[in-house]
This record gives structure tokens, sequence and C-alpha cells, in this order.
């Protein structure tokens, strides 16, 4: 099974047979050195022979070319947005779907572009369509799929913390931990989100259900999201840690603080 490949340390040491399935995206990256050695241009022509959709192809790529700064992110987000454009103008919603379930964890960040760049849908539609993507057994399409919706989170803040805070008590800890990551003030390779880090406190719906949660994944979360806020409302930080710590003195809570206060107590 491909969860219990390791995967190379370096792009050099993984082996031919396994590049070409990565490529042909017959199996999911068993870790970060194979995510970025998979050549998503070759993946992508792939992916349109399999699904005789090759007319797609040279617009996209045209549009991957004229990328100023060609990242495995850029790429990634480029050739979502492509999918999703083509594919609307020819109403092929079958393509679509076919994605989202797709045995390659890079086509899956793909189809979630689709999904959170689709200026047809509300925002609660693409929340409710995010999630299943938010709890992808994948970390590369968890982490890819709370960027498609950023932006849309920063511009509808008060609504999105409502409906992000109902996932606090989702079953699945990669859920909750899209709560909280998505969210947070700074962020990583994102947008900062500047109502968050001058007020903080309108966060608490989301972190407070999340402080003792007994999931590292979202311990880590929580931690980073308030070390986030540290950097510019470090006082609002530290009164919140000495109330969890007041009234949830657990090891979960303890090991969240900790996080939290890393960057005060440098």
């Amino acid at each position: 099974m491909t969860e219990k490949r390791k995967g190379a340390r370096s792009i050099k040491d993984i082996p031919s047979d396994i590049l070409e399935q990565l490529n042909k995206g017959e199996i999911e990256t068993a870790n970060l050195t194979e995510w970025l050695a998979v050549d998503q241009r070759l993946l992508l022509e792939n992916l349109l022979q399999q699904n005789h959709r090759t007319e797609y192809l040279k617009p996209i790529l045209e549009n991957v070319d004229q990328l100023k700064k060609q990242t495995v992110n850029t790429i990634n987000e480029t050739i979502g947005i492509s999918l999703l454009h083509w594919a609307e103008n020819n109403k092929d919603e079958e393509f679509l779907l076919k994605l989202s379930t797709h045995p390659s964890d890079l086509v899956r960040c793909w189809a979630a572009y689709t999904i959170g760049r689709n200026s047809n849908l509300t925002f609660r539609e693409k929340l409710n369509k995010i999630q299943p993507f938010a709890s992808d057994t994948h970390f590369g399409v968890r982490e890819i799929c709370w960027m498609t919706v950023r932006p849309d989170i920063s511009k509808n803040l008060v609504e999105s913390l409502s409906v992000l805070s109902e996932w606090t008590q989702h079953d699945n800890e990669n859920v909750r931990r899209f709560a909280s990551e998505s969210t947070r003030p700074r962020g990583v390779w994102c947008e900062h989100i500047d109502s968050l880090k001058q007020n903080p406190g309108l966060g608490l719906e989301i972190l407070e259900p999340l402080r003792s949660d007994s999931s590292r994944y979202v311990q880590d979360s929580v931690g980073n999201w308030l070390n986030d806020a540290s950097k510019s409302q470090p006082e609002f930080v530290v009164e919140i840690c000495d109330e969890w710590l007041r009234e949830s003195p657990t090891k979960e809570t303890q090991y969240i603080v900790k996080k939290a206060l890393r960057t005060i107590k440098k």
C-alpha cells in the first residue's frame, strides 16, 4: 500500500519506477521529497490523455509557462484554476468530479482549486465542498485545500469563523485542524488576515473548543495560531494562555501554551 512507503530522502534517490508511477498519477507521493519531484506538466498530460481531454493541455501549459515564479505551489494553483476554466467552458462537470477522488494527491490538490476558486459557488458551498479535502489522508491535499479558500475566509471573516467553529466539534482531527490552520492570523505561504492580527479575540470561538484537543496535529495548529497572534498582540496571548492554564491544566493545554508563547519567551 502507498501509505506504507517511506519515500526517498532526496530526489535523486527516488526509484525510476516510482517516479514514473507518480508522474502517471497511479500512486500518491509518500513525502515532501516526492511531492517536489513530481513533474506536474507531465502528470497533467497523462491525466488528460487518460481522460480523453487532450484539447485542454496546450492552453493550460501556456498559463503555467507565463508564471513569473514557478514553484510547486504556483504551478499547482495555476493548473487547478485552468482546469476549472476549461471544464466550465465545456460544461464538463463529470471530469471535475473525477479529479476529486483521483489516486494522485497532486491531482486532488488541483481538484481543491476547482472548488476554492469557483466563483459560481457561494462561500458556504465552497466550505461544504472543501471539507472532504480537509479530511484527506494526504498531508499535501490538506495543506493546499485551506489555501484555496483562504482568500474567501479573509473576505468573509465573521461568517467563516461562525461556520468553522462548528468544525471544531468534528470527529475527524484533520477537519478540526482545518478550522484552526485556515484562520491563522499570519499563516504559512499565504496572505495575512490583518483583522485577526489586530484583534485575535475574534478567533476565540475556534480556539476555545480546541484548547485541550487530544490530537497533536490540532494542538500544533492552535499553538501556531496563538504564536502568530503574539507577534502583534502579545498581551492578549499571555492573558489567554494564563486563563487556559487556570481553567484547563491538562497536558494538551500545557503543550499548546508552550508553543503559543515561544516567540514571547525568546
